[in-house]
């Protein structure tokens, strides 16, 4: 709970860094420069080339959040509900305990507003930390179109923000949510926004590692690509290549 006090400690005074992790040595390096290491269900698409969110299932979210537990030291691990683990209190309450007994995570993250609103409460009173999400839902939404255009998006984000912050959650996710709407939203709660397309006025943000490091092959306009992994492993695997074709490797020194 400590982790949680800090991080709520910094709205309005310091920004949260978050990434996406999904096994030990990629988390180990994030675990140094990370407010947050979120273990997303993104690794549906990501890591099985699945075209959703909604075919990850638990087991799966539980298996990599072991593997990112053994990595993370300092950061807040928070780990998302897949699909249909959280339809009602009761199921979300069975399957938010297995995933903290299971992976010894700190937090868990529930998409949706007033929806979910008794299961989210459900778990707080239970002593689950619980983050929220908002915007683009990629375990309901049949279409990734950033929210907030229309009156009504803008009147129900800011409303099921409010909702989620009654229900007792740490911080809320905006994801793709329209610049101005994002700034209000964040100004009028008392919990952090942590943005992915949702600008720099939300208190901190998150993206996908993959997407980060250039290595998943995605031009989302949120995605900002700080180094080009794919073309790096291109080039060593073509060198290995060629090394063992030639029988360059292995030489002495790689050899008993």
């Amino acid at each position: 709970m400590d982790k949680i006090k800090k991080l709520i400690a910094k709205k309005n005074k310091s920004k949260i860094v978050s990434l996406t992790a999904y096994s030990k040595n990629i988390a180990s390096i994030l675990d140094n420069y990370c407010d947050i290491v979120l273990v997303g269900d993104s690794l549906g698409s990501v890591l099985y080339n699945y075209k959703s969110t909604r075919q990850v299932t638990l087991d799966m979210m539980i298996e990599h959040s072991k593997s990112v537990r053994m990595g993370v030291k300092k950061a807040l691990m928070v780990v998302d509900m897949p699909h249909n683990t959280y339809r009602n209190p009761k199921e979300a309450l069975k399957n938010a305990k297995k995933i903290i007994s299971k992976t010894k995570c700190d937090a868990v993250k529930l998409e949706g507003g007033k929806k979910i609103y008794n299961s989210i409460q459900t778990l707080v009173k239970n002593k689950i930390p619980v983050m929220g999400h908002l915007g683009v839902l990629p375990q309901s939404d049949k279409t990734f179109k950033f929210k907030g255009k229309k009156k009504s998006e803008r009147e129900k984000i800011l409303k099921d923000a409010k909702i989620l912050e009654s229900a007792g959650v740490f911080s809320i996710v905006l994801e793709c949510v329209e610049t101005s709407l994002a700034k209000y939203v964040t100004k009028q709660i008392n919990i952090p926004t942590i943005g992915i397309g949702a600008s720099n006025n939300c208190d901190g943000q998150i993206l996908v590692f993959d997407d980060l490091i250039g290595l998943n092959p995605i031009n989302a306009r949120f995605v900002k690509k700080y180094a080009n992994i794919h073309k790096q492993i291109k080039k060593a695997v073509s060198n290995y290549s060629k090394d063992v074709r030639e029988a360059q490797f292995p030489s002495k020194k790689y050899s008993y």
